[in-house]
Order: C-alpha cells, then sequence, then structure tokens
C-alpha cells in the first residue's frame, strides 16, 4: 500500500477560476459563548475539567499562534498551453522570532513557487524557502515578521515510547487551528509515496490528521514538537493512521543550513524488514535480529558496494517476505536491534561517508563498507 500525503490535488486551482471566500467566525451570542477565555482558571475549575482536559487546552493555547496556514502557488502550462496558477494549502509552525518555519517539502514543491503564510490573527507574510530536504519530506521558510512571534520549541524525537500522548495542529481542509489528540501507535515505519520515494522511520500516531495537516507539528504533553504531520493511510482521510517526520531529522536540516553544508541526505539505498527471534531461526538466520534486505537500489551506494537483495519470496502468515538477501546484524559495530537501526546511523552521517555493514551471508559474517549516496531529487 502506498501511503497518500496531506497535501492533495482537489486544492489546486487554474488561473480563470476566481475563489473568494465570505466566510466569518460567528459573533458573539449572548448565553452561547462564554465571556472570557475558556482556558482561564475561573472557567477551568467551574467546568470540572480533567487534568488531561486541561493539559489538552493548556498545550493548545502555547501552540496554536505559533502554527500557520502556507499556501503555494505554481505556475504551469494547461493543455492549451497557457499559464496558470495551481494552488495548494497546507500547515507549518514557527521555531524562532526571526520568522524561521519548518513544513513539509511536498507543502512548497515545484519550480519558483510563490508562497505566503497566514498566521492565526490573519495577519499574512510572503515567504521564501531558504532549504528543502526532499528525502525527509522537509523545507525551511522565512517570512520577515512585523511583530514579535509565537514559537514552538523542537523537542525529543529519540527517546519517545508507543501510548503515550500526542496533540496535533494544523489547518485540515483549511480550517485553521484545529487541534486533535491521540497517541504515539508506532515507531520506524516506513513509507512510499505515489511517486515511489521511500521515508523511513516515520512515527505512527492515531491523531487524527487530514488534508492541510502536512507541515503542521505533532507535539507532546509539555507542547514540544517532537514531528512533522506528513502523510495518510489509504485514499481518503483520517481512519487513524497517520505519519509524521521525526522532528530529529529537521535539527539535522536545520543545523546543515545554519553552517551552510549540503542538505542532500544520506541515503543507503536498500530496504528492508527487521527479524528475530523463531522466525530469523526458521529462515536460517541469526535469532539475535537484524535487517533483512529485500531490494537494493540500482547505482545506490549499497548496490556498488555489493549489497544483496532477495532471491526469492516466501509467504509468512498474510506477508510476502523476499529470502535470500543479506542480512545486515550490525552496522558501525553496533547490534541492529529495530528496524529504526539504519536511520539512527544516518543521522550522524553525510552523503560520502562510510558506512560499516556486519552481514551474515551464505552462513557466516562479512564486513561491508558503503559510501553513502544520495537520491537524484537531492542532486538537483
Amino acid at each position: 500500500m502506498r501511503y497518500r500525503f496531506l497535501l492533495i490535488s482537489g486544492l489546486m486551482v487554474a488561473a480563470f477560476v476566481v475563489i473568494t471566500s465570505t466566510t466569518q467566525w460567528p459573533r458573539r451570542v449572548r448565553g452561547w459563548l462564554p465571556s472570557g477565555p475558556l482556558y482561564s482558571e475561573g472557567v477551568v475549575r467551574s467546568a470540572g475539567l480533567s487534568p488531561d482536559e486541561m493539559n489538552n487546552i493548556e498545550v493548545y493555547r502555547k501552540a496554536h499562534d505559533a502554527t500557520v496556514n502556507i499556501t503555494s502557488t505554481v505556475y504551469r502550462r494547461d493543455w492549451f498551453m497557457e499559464i496558470v496558477p495551481q494552488q495548494g494549502t497546507g500547515s507549518g509552525f514557527v521555531i524562532d522570532q526571526r520568522g524561521l518555519i519548518l513544513t513539509n517539502y511536498h507543502v512548497v514543491s515545484g519550480r519558483a513557487p510563490e508562497v505566503r503564510v497566514t498566521m492565526s490573527d490573519k495577519s499574512s507574510y510572503p515567504a521564501k524557502i531558504l532549504a528543502r530536504d526532499y528525502s525527509n519530506d522537509l523545507a525551511l521558510i522565512q517570512i520577515n515578521p512585523r511583530k514579535d512571534l509565537a514559537i514552538l520549541p523542537l523537542g525529543d524525537s529519540e527517546h519517545l515510547q508507543v501510548g503515550q500522548k500526542v496533540l496535533a495542529i494544523g489547518n485540515p481542509f483549511g480550517l485553521q487551528g484545529t487541534l486533535t489528540t491521540g497517541i504515539i501507535s508506532s515507531m520506524g515505519r516506513s513509507l512510499q509515496d505515489e511517486n515511489g520515494r521511500r521515508l523511513e522511520g516515520m512515527l505512527q500516531t492515531d491523531a487524527a490528521i487530514n488534508p492541510g495537516n502536512s507541515g503542521g507539528p505533532l507535539l507532546d504533553s509539555q507542547g514540544n514538537a517532537i514531528g512533522i504531520n506528513t502523510a495518510i493511510y489509504g485514499p481518503g482521510s483520517n481512519i487513524g493512521i497517520g505519519f509524521a517526520m521525526p522532528i530529529s531529522r529537521a535539527k539535522s536540516m536545520i543545523n546543515d543550513f545554519r553552517a551552510g553544508r549540503s542538505l542532500a541526505r544520506p541515503r543507503l539505498g536498500v530496504s528492508y524488514v527487521y527479524l528475530a527471534g523463531d522466525l530469523a531461526e526458521a529462515l536460517q538466520l541469526p535469532v539475535s535480529g537484524g535487517l533483512l534486505v529485500q531490494e537494493v537500489e540500482r547505482g545506490s551506494g549499497a548496490d556498488k558496494a555489493g549489497l544483496r537483495g532477495a532471491q526469492e519470496t516466501v509467504i509468512v502468515g498474510n506477508n510476502t517476505l523476499g529470502v535470500g538477501g543479506d542480512f545486515i546484524t550490525a552496522i558501525d559495530g553496533k547490534p541492529v536491534e529495530g528496524n529504526e537501526a539504519v536511520v539512527h546511523a544516518l543521522n550522524n552521517k553525510r552523503a560520502g561517508d562510510a558506512l560499516e555493514l556486519t552481514v551474515f551471508r551464505g552462513g557466516r559474517l562479512i564486513k561491508i563498507r558503503v559510501i553513502l549516496g544520495t537520491s537524484p531529487e537531492d542532486r538537483l
């Protein structure tokens, strides 16, 4: 199953379509809306809200002003060779007072897009793209603010646990400032989008995210951004399976940008599944665990180093598994303990660096040195 990224084509419009909006928020109606802030201490106490509800309210109060709506317009030629604008919308969040904003690559993709940012108070700014990381679907843009900005602190995505609470804020279907809550459902997920791009080490959550949430923050219960909402499962809207890029990748991109380094992410060039225990033993592989290589990307560093992919397939339960390929048991001397082993190793590497793999092949362990490459899109 390929994954649907949250910027959908239904949000694209042609030049001859004029869109106007007359929607306004409702005026205050006597006896319907409270006269003060909903999260004020008196209201919270009188409403009898639970500690979890109070936490939701406090996180939203701190985070929603830092979450922005992003509109990206790209000019293309239609079937009649006329130039028409195509427009898409997504989300993002402010990370410092200079107007730096994190979002997804696919929110601001295309050649020389015109990008505009709308804040929670409806003020609007043109934005320039500072950096785009295709491999991790990340982008860094900047506005020139006319006032102090609310900012989101960047949290820690390296020590998350399945089951911990998360909150998502964004602009699903253009509904600005929407909050949803859930948990971390799983970690280390690998996704493939409609164009065949593969994203590794994604966070899975059941917090409702929908088209338009792209680039918005996934927050922990302290209000720290731990991920960037990126994709949903299946062809439609939310079904409780959404994915976010860990904030550690964004930190790496930001550090490279500030240091003036190339933003091309290192790429090993293999797909794999983690196996251990009884299943590994049944396939005559080390029971301590490792990554069974499924495919090796042609021309990648792994391909040049001689890594081998699956030779045949077997049915395991309801799944098809490629077998006969190399089984990676350690990376740079560290034993492989899960799907995220490659992702963690690459976080400290750059394109052109070497990676030493310990591989089980033909009944014995061998060491293979791989020179990391980049994806073709990152070399543009």
